[in-house]
């Protein structure tokens, strides 16, 4: 085989023993980080699962590049929950081989993503969002043959983009995000993106798992940047809400970001 097609041959990338321990350490990912939100037994919560895809990095070689892992931003213009940022997914359909399934379907129509070069290697334990009635399964999973993404499906999605996990647990880049009604949760900015409500609290419990947590400052507050209204949204994109997802993003009735 000539040097130039081995270099075409692309590799599986099997998971670092990192991404193994945060695998292991699913069981207890709730009940550390984000409480395990069990929903009152006369309601019967709709099921949703989102994709947390890590991968080796799109340049491992690269200085600050690395481990990074896949997030979506919103479309400014659509009606509920514009311009937030969310891992990959939505709700669970009758055809989907459950919230494995959901999510790489989902992931496939919003980025564009081959599921075949995913190994999908635990599930979180399901979190219950109050506000949309909604059971999130965050699927973890790592990117064993990265396939182009892009946003796929533009009346949803703005932005796709692959951060480092690097820059993610920068102490400069993190915060707490103070909610209008007074309740503050972990925050992110990086790559032009602000992170917040339930994608923030995920990431934050798997950065921990996963030993890339540093020490940063809680005590350092943010507001919430105004968020904007259906009526503003509207009338800037009239992009309508399509089936969005449920990881701080809504889908016709989903949504999460609370």
């Amino acid at each position: 085989m000539s040097g130039s097609t081995a270099r075409a041959v692309q590799r599986p990338t099997g998971p670092p023993p990192w991404f193994t321990g945060l695998v292991e350490g699913l069981p207890r990912f709730t009940d550390s980080r984000l409480g395990r939100l069990i929903p009152p037994p006369e309601v019967r919560p709709r099921q949703s699962a989102v994709l947390a895809l890590f991968s080796a990095g799109e340049d491992p070689g690269a200085l600050g590049n690395g481990p990074d892992v896949l997030l979506t931003q919103r479309h400014a213009g659509l009606r509920s929950h514009a311009g937030q940022v969310a891992f990959p997914g939505g709700r669970l359909d009758p055809g989907d081989d459950g919230p494995r399934g959901a999510a790489l379907r989902e992931a496939h129509e919003e980025t564009g993503l081959d599921p075949a070069g995913v190994l999908v290697a635990g599930l979180a334990p399901r979190l219950w969002i109050p506000v949309t009635n909604y059971h999130v399964t965050p699927v973890i999973a790592w990117w064993e043959r990265p396939s182009p993404v892009a946003a796929t499906s533009r009346r949803e999605v703005e932005r796709v983009v692959r951060v480092p996990l690097v820059e993610l647990a920068d102490p400069v880049n993190r915060f707490m995000v103070v909610h209008p009604s007074g309740i503050a949760g972990p925050g992110f900015d990086v790559r032009g993106l602000f992170v917040w409500g339930f994608t923030a609290g995920v990431l934050t419990g798997l950065l921990a798992l996963g030993g890339w947590e540093r020490r940063w400052d809680t005590t350092r507050m943010v507001p919430l940047p105004p968020q904007p209204t259906a009526a503003e949204a509207e009338a800037e994109q009239a992009v309508p809400d399509a089936d969005a997802g449920p990881d701080g993003v809504v889908r016709e009735e989903t949504g999460d970001h609370a």
